[in-house]
């Protein structure tokens, strides 16, 4: 699948999101080594520090049915409409390197620029399984 697909995915996947407080939807589409496509969407709380984030969101969906090898997330907002890029925060960058510390991650908008970068191009000197 193209890059410019996937970020077409991410883009969809945001009308799922739950913002009652932010307003602000984003929506992510994780590929796995073997073609599928995982979508996630940002999930609110009141309680603020139990909000998901897109970005998490797919991954645990992709864990938690057993996948393991992830090649390309594609992550989108509403300023996707406005072909703007939306990066994954800081929590969703150790989240992503945890489970594929070689993925290609992908933002813009799938009708203008895309921008793709390297995990560890966004999270360098990350913390690791083999640091403790």
């Amino acid at each position: 699948m193209d890059s410019r697909e996937l970020l077409k995915i991410a883009e969809e996947a945001r009308f799922n999101a739950y913002v009652p407080y932010s307003k602000f939807r984003v929506g992510a589409a994780l590929l796995t080594s073997d073609g599928k496509v995982y979508t996630g969407c940002n999930i609110e709380s009141a309680s603020f520090g139990a909000t998901n984030c897109a970005e998490r969101t797919a991954i645990f969906k992709a864990i938690s049915e057993g996948e393991k090898k992830f090649v390309k997330l594609a992550v989108a907002s509403d300023n996707s409409d406005k072909n703007q890029p939306t990066w994954p925060c800081g929590i969703c960058r150790q989240v992503i390197v945890e489970f594929a510390d070689d993925i290609q991650i992908i933002t813009g908008s799938s009708k203008g620029d895309i921008i793709e970068i390297n995990i560890k191009d966004l999270l360098p000197h990350y913390f690791a399984k083999g640091d403790f």
